[in-house]
């Protein structure tokens, strides 16, 4: 088939490398426009883009999908099928234009986590399982008839950064079931059931925010599912603390001082109070520096009991 492959990030590598050495002609990938990046604000490639440059693609990076040259110039591709990973809002004009449509490859199990984080928000949430899913684009965000769903087990301590990249791989070979259905006209499209959905919006600044009166155990699930980028984050002394990695220990609840510095089992470990559970800080980095352990941190800081995080 000829296909026109639509995306950005990391995520969207494994499935487009895989396009790319298969039977299947990639004609075009459509990627995000350069961004400024960086304290120089030099402008950066989309990985998506640099990929494609480095195997020769015609690349198209619009910043407007509405306008008619851009759609004009992918009807020229006379594409087969559109396919759509981590990628923009797409028009009517532009997803219905290939005729055997356009399929998007979701790191979610569909009506769930519909949105632009859904592997994020499976970890905060504190999911034990999540899968992939791939349907035919339409109108509203996530909500086009499935293909196929595969169900996939979270690890117990699996960070977002470690599923996004099982995800992007077990998605590559997921992508390429729909495809060989597709081309044999052996798809068969079924109904959201959109009574089950539920959000998975951009992450934001305000998501990173520790905040130490909920539970160790939301807590530890929120460091999961954002680290190691854009990491969870608390306060110390005024500068930010990233925190990457932590454990729940046992099961004390409090009332108040939540944050607070307590004694541990260790003098080189960091436990913190929160309103059930104590939370141990294992992997962080303070404000301007590398990435720690803990025990590094309590050296180089000489955090003691009785201080406050947050």
């Amino acid at each position: 088939m000829r296909i026109v492959f639509m995306g950005t990030p990391d995520f969207a590598i494994p499935s487009l490398q895989r396009l790319v050495n298969s039977k299947h002609e990639v004609v075009g990938v459509v990627t995000s426009p350069d961004k400024p990046k960086g304290r120089g604000l030099r402008l950066s490639e989309s990985p998506v883009k640099k990929f494609s440059e480095e195997h020769n693609l015609k690349i198209f990076t619009p910043e407007n999908l509405k306008l008619d040259d851009f759609f004009y110039s992918l009807k020229e591709l006379n594409p087969d099928l559109s396919v759509v990973v981590a990628f923009r809002i797409l028009p009517e004009k532009i997803f219905s234009l290939p005729p055997l449509g356009t399929i998007n490859l979701h790191a979610s199990l569909l009506p769930k986590y519909r949105g632009a984080a859904p592997i994020n928000w499976a970890l905060i949430n504190g999911e034990t399982k999540t899968g992939l899913t791939t349907f035919y684009i339409q109108k509203k965000v996530d909500t086009g008839d499935l293909i196929l769903q595969k169900e996939i087990d979270i690890l117990p301590e699996e960070t977002f950064g470690e599923l996004h990249d099982r995800l992007a791989t077990l998605g590559a070979d997921f992508l390429f079931q729909t495809l060989d259905l597709i081309e044999k006209g052996e798809a068969k499209p079924t109904k959201q059931d959109h009574a089950l959905a539920s959000p998975a919006p951009k992450i934001t600044r305000e998501h990173g925010q520790i905040d130490w009166s909920k539970e160790a155990t939301q807590i530890k699930n929120q460091i999961r599912g954002l680290s190691p980028i854009p990491a969870a984050f608390t306060l110390y002394k005024g500068k930010i603390l990233k925190i990457y990695k932590a454990k729940v220990i046992g099961e004390t609840s409090f009332s108040d001082g939540f944050g607070e510095v307590v004694e541990s089992d260790n003098k080189e470990k960091i436990w913190a109070k929160t309103k059930e559970g104590i939370l141990e800080i294992t992997e962080l980095q303070p404000e301007g520096k590398r990435k720690m352990s803990a025990e590094e941190f309590v050296r180089g800081y000489r955090i003691k009991v009785g201080e406050k995080l947050g």
